[in-house]
């Protein structure tokens, strides 16, 4: 076994039995670079990867080619998940040299951590284009020995692109300046649903073609944009989209849960791997979704989904786990497809029924196999058949129990089981979310006991710091700005659902950490590292909401919350500064940029100040969030409060009174969820 054995991460964890000499991303592998003039091979990739997989069985499990990347390389194996700093600067560095990326990601290094090649995945003998490992490994090597200055020039290059990459949206200096012009408007927004329409698929949902990612933070920005402009568009693209990803195959029909997307355009067809990140995000915009039409499907998945969370992806101690393979015994999707015969051996007479409304047929729909996809509504189906609605679906509820319970009989996709503290608080913020619209307490339970035990396990020695990565009780790597962003939201949203105001100081006092060890001043953004962090070629800024939404977005949107709930207008400020810069981009890429526009809606309409002070707080406080209200800050509290602002002063009244400021206006408090409807029924566009 080599040095793999003792980390903690499923990935390299896989590679512990490799041939190949991999060292951790830690510093004897520098050392050793240094020491024997070698270039370093940094293979990065995840443990639900598939080509990862391959590329493993095919060359790193091979003597002969492990004998010779040790022999000319020091090899390090990175798991992009732990180390999102470094997959971030290498796949930069391929994206540069090739014009696109992925992983498996095989970078080559100097000894000091500059890059001069990358690529993804390369086969054992030249194929797809594309030449062998083993010449790649060749060619660089003698490239290295033989023209140092051409590897050295080109590493200089590419260093001084991913230096610079930073500026392209936001330039180097970008202050505000005076002007009567106002920098945020109604038509700012309406420029970007304008160009976010453009990319609407309206045949099959979502955005684009194939391969088809479920773009939740677009779907958000949608659903805010009907509320304030009424543009019933905005509203039916979400519904088809949510309802399309719901129906298909992209969604596990017999066992809950997302996966992380679909290669065809229908959702029919998924890449099989369940991430945490994906199903956190949908179970919110499914969340805000039902509180606008109360659909009962989103009702539906959000509890199939987090049904899925608890039984297959929380650990003992209340945190979440990062993923599910595609892989089952080496073969993608082998756990979740089926045959026609094996079905209808499972169900019996209620074959027939299954199978019309779910797709399952001898030749398959896809690979000669099927996948589990709804092709019709509930309604739809039960007039087809003549059926009662509640009748057909506790028949095809039986059904679908029965080849769960054969199903989980399958050699299991492999788990991985680290936890990460900004996923992890993704998913906490997920489950407050369902509460607030579905109010099932269990979903606050698990919300408080996750957050819980993030703050305890993940804190480093001086109690303020944090890790970014947990298991087996060993918590490692400092955190990153999108650990602390989306902690400090997720520790504003349980605060929303359990009236714990130590959860609001605590996201204060994390706010004041990431201003200090993260903040770039000369343009206001946050870097992704930390000043204390000293084991990357650099520091990088990411601005892009890609999978999930840029740290720089979430802490905007932190700051104006944590501004009003904490009385901190300078970090109002910081927000708006922050938005200025990424305006421009915001509304020429509005899907690249989808949690930034949700922002500068808070930035043209304001933010909705809601306290409800009284001995009935929480009830109240219960019907306010399900209410579908962006941009909202809330605070309970049974008695008046003079350290916050949103409570001081209130509470004189025998009556529980909600009160509600926005634009730095207040209204009269109301004391009915009727009269508060009301209240927000005003804050939309009146064209």
């Amino acid at each position: 076994m080599n040095r793999l054995q003792y980390e903690t991460s499923p990935y390299l964890l896989q590679h512990a039995n490799n041939p190949v000499d991999w060292f951790a991303w830690k510093p004897e592998a520098f050392e050793r670079a240094k020491r024997e003039d070698k270039p370093i091979l940094a293979s990065i990739g995840y443990s639900t990867c598939h080509w990862c997989h391959v590329m493993e069985r095919e060359s790193f499990e091979d003597h002969e080619v492990a004998e010779f990347m040790n022999e000319h390389f020091v090899c390090i194996k990175v798991d992009r998940e732990e180390r999102p700093d470094v997959d971030q600067i290498y796949m930069e560095a391929c994206q540069v040299m090739t014009g696109g990326g992925g992983w498996p990601l095989n970078c080559f290094l100097l000894p000091d951590g500059r890059p001069f090649y990358a690529g993804t995945y390369y086969p054992p003998v030249p194929a797809y284009n594309r030449p062998s490992w083993l010449q790649v490994l060749m060619n660089l090597s003698h490239a290295y020995q033989n023209k140092r200055e051409t590897v050295e020039d080109q590493a200089q290059r590419l260093t001084d692109i991913i230096r610079d990459s930073g500026k392209t949206f936001t330039g180097s200096n970008q202050l505000r300046v005076v002007t009567d012009e106002q920098p945020f408007s109604q038509e700012t927004l309406k420029k970007i649903f304008t160009n976010l329409q453009r990319q609407f698929d309206g045949t099959n949902g979502g955005f684009g073609g194939a391969p088809k990612f479920p773009g939740t933070m677009s779907l958000n920005f949608l659903l805010a944009y009907y509320f304030y402009f009424g543009e019933e568009s905005a509203l039916g693209h979400v519904q088809f989209s949510l309802d399309k990803m719901a129906m298909g195959g992209i969604y596990d029909q017999l066992g809950g849960g997302f996966a992380r997307y679909a290669t065809d355009a229908k959702w029919l067809v998924p890449h099989f791997e369940k991430m945490l990140y994906d199903n956190a995000l949908l179970v919110g915009v499914l969340a805000d979704a039902y509180k606008v039409t109360k659909k009962e499907l989103y009702l539906e998945t959000i509890g199939e989904t987090l049904a899925w969370v608890a039984r297959e992806m929380t650990g003992p101690e209340g945190g979440f786990y990062s993923a599910q393979d595609a892989d089952s015994e080496g073969i993608e999707g082998k756990f979740y497809v089926w045959e026609k015969e094996e079905v209808e051996n499972i169900l019996g007479d209620e074959f027939e029924l299954f199978s019309k409304y779910y797709d399952v047929t001898p030749i398959g729909n896809w690979e000669k196999k099927n996948i589990i996809w709804r092709k019709f509504d509930f309604e739809e189906f039960a007039r087809q058949v003549d059926l009662p609605v509640e009748t057909l679906k506790k028949r095809l509820e039986d059904s679908r129990q029965k080849l769960l319970k054969v199903r989980s009989q399958r050699v299991w996709p492999s788990l991985d089981d680290k936890l990460l503290l900004d996923w992890n608080a993704l998913m906490c913020s997920a489950h407050a979310k369902a509460f607030m619209a579905l109010g099932v307490e269990a979903y606050r339970d698990a919300a408080k006991r996750s957050l819980d035990f993030l703050l305890e396990k993940f804190k480093q020695p001086d109690g303020v710091s944090m890790y970014h990565t947990y298991k087996n009780g060993r918590a490692q790597y400092d955190a990153f700005l999108d650990d602390y962003a989306f902690l400090i939201a997720a520790l504003l949203d349980v605060a929303e659902i359990t009236g714990r105001h130590d959860y609001v100081l605590q996201a204060g006092r994390y706010i004041e950490f990431v201003f200090e060890h993260f903040l770039d001043p000369n343009d206001k953004m946050f870097y992704f590292t930390s000043s204390k962090q000293a084991d990357v070629l650099l520091r990088r800024k990411d601005m892009y909401d890609s999978a999930t939404p840029s740290g720089n977005a979430m802490m905007a949107q932190n700051l104006r919350r944590g501004a009003v709930l904490l009385d901190r207008w300078e970090w109002l400020q910081h927000a708006s500064d922050m938005l200025l810069a990424i305006k421009d981009a915001t509304v020429r890429h509005p899907s690249s940029f989808s949690q930034w526009a949700s922002c500068l809606m808070g930035e043209v309409f304001g933010t909705a100040e809601v306290a409800v002070v009284g001995s009935g707080a929480h009830e109240f406080t219960a019907e306010i969030n399900a209410e579908y209200l962006p941009q909202k800050v809330l605070m309970m509290s049974e008695t008046a409060d003079a350290q916050f602002p949103l409570l001081n002063g209130k509470g004189d009244s025998n009556d529980t009174l909600v009160y509600l400021c926005q634009n730095y206006t207040c209204q009269q408090p109301v004391n009915s969820i009727e009269s508060f409807r009301q209240l927000i029924g005003r804050m939309t566009v009146i064209e």
